[in-house]
């Protein structure tokens, strides 16, 4: 059985947010092993800066790399690949047969991901050129997921 990881920074704390992602946990189980790890987020300050900007970063890429084990890593990072639904499916099935029965998808906080963490990447997917919260990506990662792999079975959700 395949063994999905999200790894990502900062908690949820929108009510109907954590509703969808339970939902959505809740619907991927039939397929997957399904583990969500919170890390938290750096406090921004007020006036920021770039060496400011990426201490952040760093810290909270020290908190990402530290939780990853053998695994296929996919962050989420707007320079990553776009791909549809369809090719979505395609990638985790793919990795799936080539004997990593464990990934890792690791969405980042407010700023981004540490170079560090994108290093350690097996790859990079970008959901759209649009900026959206973290929060928010957290529920469209698990839809998608549990879209994955209701179109690997064929099932109807899809059309």
């Amino acid at each position: 059985m395949i063994h999905i990881n999200i790894v990502c920074i900062g908690k949820i704390k929108e009510k109907y947010l954590q509703d969808a992602i339970n939902e959505y946990a809740k619907r991927i189980s039939k397929y997957c092993k399904l583990n969500i790890t919170e890390l938290s987020d750096e406090s921004i300050p007020s006036k920021i800066n770039e060496s400011v900007i990426q201490e952040i970063k760093e810290k909270e890429g020290k908190k990402i790399l530290d939780t990853l084990k053998t695994s296929y890593v996919i962050s989420l990072d707007l320079r990553g690949q776009e791909i549809s639904s369809e090719g979505f499916s395609t990638k985790i099935q793919k990795i799936a047969s080539h004997g990593f029965s464990d990934i890792t998808f690791i969405i980042g906080g407010t700023l981004g991901l540490d170079k560090k963490v994108l290093e350690k990447s097996n790859e990079l997917i970008s959901f759209s050129k649009m900026t959206f919260p973290h929060q928010l990506i957290r529920v469209f990662l698990l839809e998608q997921i549990f879209r994955a792999f209701k179109i690997a079975n064929n099932e109807t959700y899809h059309w």
